[in-house]
């Protein structure tokens, strides 16, 4: 699927992890080496994998050559990212004629939309894991150990695997992600992920404020509560006591410390409220930042995504964060070309876009989906031609809102988390504002260091990037 961001976001990517496990003669027993591709969940589940198997004596490489076990953590979402991992299991397939006792599985999405396909048909693959069913690992990997196919893809009405601490995956050491819920329950009709990852569960509530201390006493300052909709979050405790919602839980995460920075995805435009809102407002550490999937401007092409928002509600939301939040930054996903689209309907996300005056977006031509409720009821009956002509147009307008957005920052002051060097200089910082937005300045001869929060005044823009220097 042929699909464009206005800002760098990196959908397929390799994540190593570096485990602490080791055997009795200090070398590990086996080596693992995972890729993960798609949203962020699955770089958040392979964090749980590792640490999974790093209790079976496995350690991890950057090197999948020499690993004895690879797995491809796999997306649905979109067809590129099923293009890709296909891709990449024909070349390690390659690998197991010269290492035969070498073990390929697929997690995730794909494993348990495609488990027959790449067993049977394809032979590509030794196991597949779906995303609720991790902990049967061990016990896969014994059964293909000895020639049998290990596969688990049973979904689960309550695993949040809220008990295991993730091994940090090419990690920064200074941002991380916290899963506080697995699952959806929207059914959007372009969507596989209530398919492929279940109905809708909340982790318990403690072990998430836990996980966050535990990564701001390790030396982490930002952490980003994850879920496919967190504005849904809703944990009632087993002792009978007050449930908690979201609102509730942000707050929670924020009075771990002060120092600690809390940002949130994804929300639902009809889930958040305004207890949110208020929360955001009320804590500096809470960054005013908010993405907010608009996927169409049109009311009726709305309801046939099964979005459950009209055109005007998902306006009055933007102005009700802009009243709340004056300075909250908003990004949205916007799919181009969606079954029966007219060029009326075109316009009116236009419209919408122009609205909002989004800081970036993701953006995207419908690509049907098997399995999903729009496969099943409409005809994708947009010409691909003009999928990718509109798709350009609403390039072409979040590139200007972008570069407008970023204009105005100029001679603004922003309270900047340092999170490395520039891509492009090692003479430069990298950070984020509140607000979401890459901001590079000189590092001179400050002694600052990643982790640091330093005052940076916008001095000059691109239309990705804030160009600053640190001020007092």
């Amino acid at each position: 699927m042929f699909e464009v961001a206005n800002k760098v976001h990196d959908e397929t990517r390799q994540g190593e992890a570096y485990s602490p496990f080791i055997n009795d003669t200090n070398t590990y027993v086996r080596k693992f080496y995972i890729e993960s591709y798609g949203c962020q969940m699955n770089f958040s589940d392979s964090e749980i994998v590792a640490s999974i198997l790093n209790t079976e004596g496995f350690g991890a490489t950057r090197n999948f050559e020499e690993a004895d076990l690879i797995f491809l953590n796999t997306c649905s979402i979109r067809e590129k990212a099923e293009q890709t991992v296909r891709k990449r299991l024909t070349e390690f397939k390659k690998l197991k004629h010269k290492n035969p006792s070498l073990l390929v599985g697929v997690l995730g999405c794909m494993a348990e939309r495609l488990k027959s396909k790449f067993l049977e048909e394809e032979k590509l693959v030794d196991l597949v894991i779906g995303p609720d069913a991790y902990r049967s690992l061990p016990g896969l990997i014994t059964e293909a150990d000895s020639g049998q196919k290990g596969v688990n893809v049973l979904l689960s009405r309550d695993e949040t695997y809220s008990d295991i601490a993730p091994v940090r995956l090419n990690s920064n050491g200074i941002t991380a992600f916290v899963s506080i819920m697995r699952g959806c329950n929207n059914m959007c009709s372009f969507c596989v992920v209530p398919f492929t990852r279940g109905r809708e569960r909340s982790r318990d509530a403690a072990s998430i404020i836990d996980e966050c201390q535990n990564l701001f006493n390790a030396g982490y300052k930002e952490i980003t509560l994850l879920g496919q909709n967190v504005d849904s979050y809703y944990y009632t405790p087993e002792d009978g006591s007050s449930t908690i919602t979201f609102a509730m839980l942000l707050e929670m995460a924020a009075r771990v410390s002060p120092d600690l920075r809390i940002r949130f995805s994804t929300s639902h435009p009809k889930d958040i409220t305004d207890d949110v809102l208020y929360t955001m407002a009320r804590y500096e550490n809470i960054c005013n930042y908010i993405h907010l999937p608009l996927q169409s401007g049109s009311t009726r092409v709305l309801q046939l995504m099964n979005r459950n928002y009209t055109q005007e509600w998902y306006m009055a939301k933007v102005d009700r964060i802009r009243e709340i939040i004056p300075d909250c930054g908003i990004s949205s996903d916007i799919i181009a070309g969606f079954c029966t689209e007219t060029e009326q309907d075109h316009k009116d996300t236009l419209q919408v876009m122009e609205y909002s005056t989004y800081d970036m977006s993701y953006m995207f031509f419908y690509s049907e989906r098997p399995g999903t409720l729009a496969q099943r009821r409409y005809k994708d009956d947009v010409p691909e031609e003009v999928k990718k002509q509109r798709l350009q147009e609403i390039v072409q307008l979040q590139n200007r809102l972008s570069q407008q957005s970023n204009q105005r920052d100029i001679g603004k002051t922003f309270k900047v988390l340092i999170e490395g060097d520039s891509k492009k200089s090692s003479q430069d910082w990298m950070g984020r504002s509140s607000q979401n937005k890459v901001i590079v300045f000189p590092k001179n001869d400050y002694l600052f260091q990643p982790g640091n929060y330093v005052c940076v005044k916008v001095t000059s823009c691109t239309q990705a990037t804030l160009l600053g220097e640190i001020v007092n």
